[in-house]
């Protein structure tokens, strides 16, 4: 039996599908060395197929990393990896994977490119749309949330009993060491300053928290916007500079999780997620947690944090104000973010995905019309 992993989630840039990837592919390894995976997997010839040019790759005991194929982006995708793949069963873990692979499971994290068009270029939109939609007919799809399994039932006319969820986690963030040098670097104070960390994108919605801090107007409380542009695929969101704002790019994990341990609140203003992970790392670090209303951040979120309309500046600026009010968390809120957090694991979502490779698979219709 062979199993193969598309790993070209490791020639992109990280974001939190590349993450998922390669936490998952990690979980999953480290299962096929222990008895708590299903013995025929355990058995199994596991491969991570990655593309020629990739220079980091994971450390793995069980799983072989092979480099296959000359080519990159879809078309190793399409051609490479469905050639090297072929009398195998693959799966991939972002959103993307060979349409033409008879058997493959596919984890689409979200069903944005169909439910709000206006945060991608159009090139991007259309390949994705198109991708997704001969995936449905020709893969297994699996998703990352309840929410992200209705949005895909429906967008991709599957029913949503056959769409397994296997959840994110945070976990990758708990035995990072906080680099507490950053804040002098960006002449910050603890407990004086709100958190943004994601990409400028129109997705994450950055112009209501730049606007809410504006309302706050508090110049010794900035909001710290960490994290790059990725205006290439999603329509610009970068908000205009103005006063009460830091600036501080990309930061490795350990810079990140120093900003996540001091702030007055982390600021979480979305308008669509198929998951929600960054909340879950702030909560590691007993961050409080200011997150929209968005269906999949209140899934993930649950009681651990405060809420406001996306589109609503002064209400995020109303739990600003009772953030600052409030102080640090209390016990009872420290705690209600512990068992939050209890409830993602990737240890969890990979005996899920195992469970479910080892189930006998149902005959499809393979053909694309």
């Amino acid at each position: 039996m062979k199993l193969f992993i598309n790993g070209r989630f490791l020639s992109q840039k990280l974001t939190g599908v590349q993450r998922y990837a390669a936490e998952m592919v990690k979980a999953v390894d480290s299962l096929l060395v222990s008895d708590r995976s299903p013995a025929l997997l355990r058995k199994a010839d596991w491969q991570l197929l990655i593309p020629a040019g990739v220079s980091e790759t994971i450390s793995l005991d069980r799983i072989k990393i092979r480099k296959i194929g000359r080519m990159n982006g879809h078309a190793w995708d399409q051609i490479d990896l469905a050639s090297a793949a072929a009398g195998g069963r693959l799966i991939s873990l972002a959103n993307a994977g060979p349409i033409f692979h008879h058997d493959q499971v596919v984890v689409i994290h979200d069903a944005q490119v169909f439910r709000r068009p206006d945060f991608f270029g159009l090139r991007y939109l259309i390949v994705h749309r198109t991708i997704d939609r001969l995936l449905a007919r020709r893969a297994a799809i699996a998703t990352v949330s309840a929410f992200s399994r209705r949005e895909l039932s429906a967008v991709l006319g599957l029913s949503a009993s056959d769409i397994p969820i296997f959840p994110n986690s945070a976990e990758h963030f708990a035995a990072t060491q906080p680099d507490p040098a950053i804040l002098n670097r960006l002449g910050l104070l603890p407990g004086s300053y709100f958190l943004f960390v994601g990409s400028r994108t129109k997705n994450k919605n950055l112009s209501v928290a730049i606007e809410a801090i504006r309302l706050l107007n508090r110049p010794d409380i900035p909001l710290v916007i960490v994290g790059g542009d990725n205006s290439k695929v999603f329509q610009d969101n970068s908000g205009e500079t103005q006063p009460g704002l830091i600036l501080a790019g990309r930061l490795t994990d350990s810079e990140i999780a120093a900003l996540y341990a001091q702030a007055t609140a982390f600021i979480f203003p979305s308008l669509y997620e198929g998951f929600g992970v960054p909340p879950l790392e702030a909560m590691i670090f007993a961050c409080p947690v200011i997150a929209s209303t968005a269906d999949a951040v209140r899934e993930t979120c649950g009681d651990a944090a405060a809420y406001f309309d996306a589109t609503d500046a002064n209400a995020l600026t109303e739990r600003m104000r009772e953030r600052l009010a409030n102080g640090p968390l209390s016990d009872q809120e420290r705690s209600i973010q512990q068992q939050r957090l209890a409830l993602f694991s990737w240890q969890t979502s990979a005996e899920a995905l195992l469970q479910f490779l080892a189930q006998p698979r149902p005959h499809r219709d393979t053909r694309i019309t």
